[in-house]
């Protein structure tokens, strides 16, 4: 196994799941809020301020300053003046980065692909899936949660975030089949289901490799 898997996902697909599935059945470490653990390690950023500005969008200005800032270097006057919310971001992508240089691993969100985007032997997926199935797991998940309609809500906003984030800090456009190597609806096949379609699909594309 030679390959970093990241995973993007809509909101009630089960793509945290999934992911660490199938990081277990490769023997592999998954990384989702534990990337904000190493962040914080790494960047001196308490934990607490990296999880209040996780997967949150900012402004196409804001973002022109962050990768401008990212090209020439955190000693600039530009990072000294950044908004705490964009230093976490570029906290993240050095995290991201670092973590797939120790070794094969599943990155899931926080545009792990773009931050890879010029890593050999990544794999990007994108997991997403029917209204409705999402609709269950949500309400599964959030058993305060009494309507579906309420359900339904959250999925819009949580959806509407990530796709912000992303569509903001990537060159690429969140959920759209040309950004990922591989999209796959999770209600189809279910989550068992859905870990084993993709584990074929990295072996397969290990074995051309």
């Amino acid at each position: 196994m030679n390959t970093v898997i990241t995973i993007g996902r809509t909101f009630g697909s089960g793509g945290r799941e999934i992911g660490e599935k199938l990081a277990e059945s490769f023997g592999i470490k998954c990384y989702d809020k534990e990337l904000l653990s190493r962040a914080a390690k790494e960047s001196g950023f308490c934990e607490e301020v990296l999880q209040n500005h996780d997967e949150r969008p900012t402004s196409s200005f804001l973002y022109n300053l962050v990768m401008d800032t990212y090209s020439f270097g955190y000693n600039s006057l530009s990072y000294l003046d950044m908004p705490v919310s964009h230093k976490v971001f570029l906290a993240q992508f050095d995290t991201i980065k670092n973590i797939a240089s120790d070794g094969p691993c599943v990155i899931v969100g926080r545009c792990a692909d773009y931050a890879l985007q010029d890593m050999k032997n990544v794999l990007n997926i994108f997991i997403y899936a029917k209204k409705e199935a999402c609709v269950d797991r949500v309400m599964q998940r959030f058993p305060d949660l009494k309507k579906r309609e309420d359900a339904a809500q959250m999925i819009y906003k949580r959806n509407k975030q990530r796709k912000s984030y992303y569509d903001y800090y990537s060159s690429k456009k969140w959920g759209h089949v040309d950004s990922y190597d591989l999209s796959v609806d999770s209600s189809v096949l279910g989550t068992d289901g859905t870990v084993d379609f993709i584990r074929k699909f990295v072996e397969a594309y290990e074995n051309c490799s």
